[in-house]
């Protein structure tokens, strides 16, 4: 392209002079915004790429792929094999003494949940597998003596501690047909050091929780939990008779409460405080070889847009307790049905529960579900135990559908809740959605309460348990799991 010709001095127009513009001075709110705007740019352009690509050496790797054929097809979205274990290594003896963790370690997998990150990046659905599991293992060599095995049935921790995470990989995906694209290994240090990174966490609890095995002692009440109270909180499997049903519950809890801490915190917005606190707690992970810089920017990109909202959490259904093997002992197995839609809901990417408004429910003790409860008229009023029957199966409770009238005169004025003193956990919680009700114990009653209506009867409250979830799969969503 020619250049223009240049023109004289003399054809040039006069030029006024221009006085020195005033520099006004930015208001702070202005440097804030606009500081607040380049972070938040420098998040969303990857975290800083340079900032995190030197974490990929601080991550131990694992290959528990290898040689796997005949798998599931790929869903959509990222499934993540999340496992922890019973490693303690760099836990100091003071520590050990003051969380009792005294004892060698099983080096088995002491919890095991499947981790789907939505393709949209805007949902994280985490499933629980109870270690207990009944479990049939693939074709595998056992690491520790070397010997060849046939699949044969097993306790799905026990997967680990014969063929590492290669056959743990490899039952899951056969139990479940879903396919592991990562698989992430956390143990106890690890575990510790990502919670006091992130300053503890908040959980609450509506009644006291005492585990003597791992020292855990919380009155009701709100607390934030540092490394060493936060893992008894997550060990426990002693607080009530639920065991390891009942800890898993209170591993979800802790883990949507765990996302909302960081996605509340601003490390994710922050490249150097994300690398820093990535990095302290990297050292005592394991990971596959794929699971890298890239992943943990699209982790870091998927969770900066989490809310409470966008996490749900459940158990795969139980469809027996109890379920005796030989060699093996007492086990729990998976309700084909319901583990199949959960599973396939994975498979294609789909929510676990639809959206509904955040319950206003009264938590209790004992969820409704498990309380059988029959249902009598003590007033004159036609009708009236058939509303309350109604009422009560409505927000869970096991009633028998058949209400009756009440023995002798029907002149009851308040309403009452008989029930037998070994029920009595369960008597407290149906007593709370029955609000002014009287409880009155009788001696060899059994487990069925008895309601009977009495003239003041004026609602059923609705009420759900501190560990129990609603829904087909027992779904709890992150923001159901916040202190209120």
């Amino acid at each position: 392209m020619p250049t223009p010709p240049r023109r004289s001095p003399a054809a040039r127009p006069p030029q006024r002079r221009r006085r020195p513009p005033v520099r006004r001075k930015k208001p702070r709110w202005a440097m804030r915004a606009v500081t607040t705007l380049s972070v938040a740019v420098l998040a969303s352009a990857g975290i800083g790429h340079a900032v995190v690509t030197s974490l990929d050496a601080d991550i131990t790797r694992v290959d528990p792929f290898k040689d796997m054929k005949n798998r599931p097809l790929a869903g959509h979205g990222m499934n993540v094999l999340l496992v922890g274990t019973d490693g303690r290594d760099h836990i100091s003896r003071a520590e050990r003494r003051a969380y009792r963790l005294g004892g060698a370690p099983c080096r088995c997998t002491d919890t095991i949940m499947i981790v789907h990150i939505a393709e949209d990046r805007e949902r994280a659905s985490v499933v629980s597998l109870p270690r207990d599991s009944y479990a049939m293992t693939p074709e595998h060599t056992d690491r520790t003596t070397g010997r060849r095995h046939g699949g044969h049935p097993l306790k799905l921790n026990a997967a680990y501690a014969e063929g590492g995470p290669n056959l743990t990989v490899r039952t899951v995906e056969n139990m479940t047909h879903v396919k592991v694209d990562h698989y992430l290994e956390v143990d106890f240090t690890s575990f510790m050091k990502t919670v006091d990174v992130l300053g503890g966490v908040r959980i609450c609890t509506a009644v006291p929780l005492k585990d003597t095995y791992t020292g855990l002692n919380l009155p009701p009440g709100t607390h934030t939990l540092r490394g060493g109270p936060a893992l008894q909180y997550v060990r426990a499997r002693h607080v009530d008779g639920a065991s390891d049903l009942g800890r898993m519950q209170r591993q979800q809890r802790f883990l949507a409460a765990l996302i909302e801490r960081a996605t509340s915190s601003g490390i994710l917005l922050n490249p150097m405080r994300f690398r820093d606190a990535t990095r302290a707690v990297l050292g005592s992970v394991r990971a596959d070889k794929g699971f890298g810089t890239a992943e943990l920017l699209d982790l870091g990109r998927a969770m900066r847009n989490f809310s409470p909202s966008s996490s749900e959490f459940t158990t795969v259904p139980i469809g027996r307790m109890g379920y005796a093997v030989k060699g093996v002992g007492s086990t729990l197995k998976w309700d084909p049905k319901k583990s199949e839609r959960l599973f396939r809901a994975l498979r294609e990417d789909e929510p676990l529960a639809a959206h509904r408004p955040k319950s206003r429910a009264v938590r209790v003790a004992v969820a409704p579900q498990q309380i059988r409860v029959q249902v009598e008229n003590g007033t004159r009023t036609d009708g009236l135990a058939g509303r309350v029957d109604a009422a009560l199966a409505a927000t869970g409770f096991r009633t028998t559908r058949q209400p009756v009238s009440a023995a002798g005169r029907r002149t009851v004025k308040r309403t009452v809740v008989a029930y037998d003193p070994r029920w009595d956990r369960s008597a407290k919680s149906l007593a709370t959605a029955l609000p002014g009700s009287e409880l009155r114990a009788v001696k060899g009653q059994g487990p069925r309460l008895k309601v009977i209506v009495g003239a003041d009867f004026r609602q059923v409250r609705k009420v759900k348990a501190e560990n129990r979830y609603q829904g087909e799969f027992g779904v709890m969503r992150g923001d159901d799991a916040g202190c209120s």
